[in-house]
C-alpha cells in the first residue's frame, strides 16, 4: 500500500482528532476504548497500525501501556510526535499496513487496525493487512479491525444530508442500482463495506470473533441532536448505545464497525 496522492491530500488537511473529539464523534472513540479496555491487562503491549495523529495510541500510553505505532502518511507521523507528552512509553514509525516486517511475530497483546482497511480496495490487500496484524499479535492476543459501513454512510450523507447524490452514484456505478452495495476506488478515499463482506474477508483466518460492534451507531446520522445533548442526556444516550451496539438488527445502521477477534 502506497500513500496515494488522494490520501495524502486528504489527511494533510483533515482534522481526525477533531472528528473524534466532538460529542457525536466521541461515540466511536468511547466505544472503541471501552472494548479495548475489556482486554487490556497490566503490562499489555499494544501496536496501532495506521495510527494517524495518535488519538488511541496516546490515550493508551497515558494510561501506562507501552505502545508502538506505525503510520503511512508523513504529516500524520509529524503530528503524532507533536502530540506526544513527556513520560509516554510510545513510539511511531513511518510504515505500511501491508508490510510490518519491521515488527516481530507474536509480540503484541493488543493490535489495533483502526484505519488502514478504510483505504484498501481489493480483497488480497485487505487480507494481507489482516494477516500482518494477526502475525504480530501474540497467540491469545486480540485484534481490533475497523471498517466504514456503506449503509450508514449512504443513509447519512446521501438520503439524509444530500452530500452524496445517490442517483448519480447509481448512474456512475459507485452504487449497485439493485442492492445499493458500494463500489469504491482510491480516488473515492474510503472503501465502504457491509458485514457480509467482512465475514467473507475473515473466512480464511483461524481466529475467533469476540465481538462485532456498530461503533458509532446512529450518532453521525443524528449528530445535531447528539451534539445538543447536555451531559446527563449524553450519558444516557451512551448507555443506550453500549447496550445495543452488538445487536445484529442494528449492525448496518452505523457509519463505522469494529470487528474484534482473538488469535
Amino acid at each position: 500500500m502506497q500513500a496515494n496522492q488522494y490520501l495524502i491530500d486528504f489527511y494533510d488537511h483533515y482534522n481526525e482528532d477533531g472528528r473524534l473529539a466532538v460529542q457525536h464523534g466521541s461515540v466511536e472513540f468511547l466505544t472503541t476504548m471501552r472494548y479495548i479496555e475489556k482486554y487490556l491487562r497490566p503490562g499489555s503491549r499494544v501496536l496501532e497500525i495506521g495510527a494517524g495523529t495518535g488519538r488511541y495510541s496516546h490515550a493508551l500510553a497515558r494510561r501506562g501501556y507501552a505502545v508502538d505505532a506505525v503510520e503511512l502518511v508523513p504529516r500524520q507521523v509529524e503530528l503524532f510526535r507533536q502530540n506526544t507528552r513527556p513520560g509516554e512509553t510510545v513510539s511511531v514509525t513511518l510504515g505500511n499496513a501491508l508490510d510490518l516486517s519491521a515488527f516481530p511475530s507474536d509480540a503484541y497483546d493488543i493490535t489495533l487496525l483502526l484505519g488502514p482497511l478504510y483505504h484498501l480496495y481489493n480483497v488480497p490487500d485487505k487480507r494481507r493487512a489482516l494477516r500482518e496484524a494477526i502475525r504480530v499479535t501474540k497467540p491469545g492476543g486480540v485484534v481490533f479491525a475497523a471498517y466504514v459501513i456503506s449503509d450508514g454512510c449512504l443513509l447519512d450523507e446521501g438520503f439524509h444530508r444530500g452530500n452524496v447524490n445517490v442517483a448519480q452514484y447509481v448512474a456512475e456505478g459507485l452504487l449497485d442500482g439493485r442492492t445499493f452495495a458500494a463500489r469504491s476506488q482510491p480516488k473515492d478515499l474510503f472503501e465502504l463495506v457491509r458485514k457480509e463482506e467482512i465475514d467473507a474477508l475473515m473466512a480464511p483466518f483461524p481466529v475467533t470473533r469476540l465481538h462485532y460492534v456498530a461503533a458509532d451507531g446512529c450518532a453521525l446520522f443524528m449528530r445535531e441532536a447528539v451534539d445538543a445533548m447536555d451531559a446527563a442526556a449524553f450519558a444516557l444516550y451512551l448507555q443506550y448505545h453500549f447496550a445495543t451496539c452488538e445487536r445484529s438488527d442494528l449492525w448496518g445502521v452505523t457509519s463505522h464497525a469494529l470487528d474484534i477477534f482473538r488469535k
